[in-house]
């Protein structure tokens, strides 16, 4: 059931990139993904969530930014970055959930090892 995160690495301030999040057939189907950050020395927080029937959630330092979709075809959550700045650099996190409304990692279960962002100035 462990989600799977990739797609990260080093892009200058600016840029963009896509993150993508493998999950089981199941999660896709009933569950909420959550896409959470940790970035060194900081605890670990909500970026965005999306949930089986598409319903999204975004915290307010990514809104407009940040764009999550769902692949059917492949049973992948996506999110799209762009603008990045250099406070993005952190390893994200995706994890299941029940709802998108839940913001604390507590609520979310199923964590894989994360993918590391680093943006530059």
């Amino acid at each position: 059931v462990q989600l799977q995160a990739s797609g990260g690495g080093l892009v200058q301030a600016g840029g963009s990139l896509r993150l993508s999040c493998a999950v089981s057939e199941r999660t896709f189907n009933s569950y909420a993904v959550g896409w959470f950050r940790q970035a060194p020395g900081k605890e670990r927080e909500f970026v965005a969530a999306i949930d089986w029937k598409g319903a999204k959630n975004y915290a307010d330092s990514v809104k407009g930014r940040f764009t999550l979709s769902r692949d059917s075809a492949v049973k992948m959550v996506l999110m799209q970055m762009n603008s990045l700045k250099p406070d993005d650099t952190a390893v994200y996190y995706c994890a299941r959930g029940t709802t998108p409304w839940r913001t604390t990692p507590r609520d979310y279960a199923h964590w894989g090892q994360g993918t590391l962002v680093t943006v530059s100035s």
